[in-house]
């Protein structure tokens, strides 16, 4: 399809939008706007930072703070990308505005970023099964939704 019959579908659509309709899906181009800066500026710094403490002599790959913190940035850019295509999901309304299992994703991610770049030396136990907990009870959750997904799409094919 070409992009003028793209943009003229996309017209069409947008008159058939409620007033609510039409403003959700303004604030949400706007989010998906501003993440996509977001996320640019991340791998930029991402780059950045890489690049420079490769020449510097900074990185030591047998430094684990080193990995620390390079796996962190590279998570940031990866939750990011993850809201970014469930903003997109809401553009085509495909779906709603609130999808349980991205959120539920984006919140796995961020826990798996917090173990990640989190020091072990300085951190109590209670702090890492507080954590621990958290995955577990979003894992089930997360698995619950898709088994829910999954239930419907069964019942909606013919």
């Amino acid at each position: 399809m070409g992009l003028k019959e793209e943009f003229t579908s996309a017209c069409t659509r947008w008159r058939l939008l409620t007033l609510y309709q039409k403003f959700e899906h303004a604030v949400i181009l706007l989010l998906s706007g501003l993440i996509s800066i977001v996320v640019a500026l991340a791998v930029w710094n991402l780059v950045l930072k890489l690049v420079a403490s490769i020449f510097l002599g900074e990185f030591d790959p047998s430094d684990y703070s080193v990995f620390q913190a390079l796996f962190g940035m590279i998570f940031t850019v990866i939750i990011a990308l993850e809201f970014k295509r469930s903003l997109l999901v809401v553009t085509e309304r495909r779906h709603g505005v609130v999808q349980v299992r991205t959120v539920v994703l984006i919140a796995l991610l961020a826990i798996v970023r917090k173990l990640m770049i989190i020091d072990l030396s300085a951190t109590d136990a209670d702090h890492l099964f507080a954590l621990s907990g958290a995955i577990l009870a979003l894992g089930g959750v997360f698995w619950l939704v898709r088994d829910q997904d999954r239930r419907e799409a069964a019942t909606d094919e013919p």
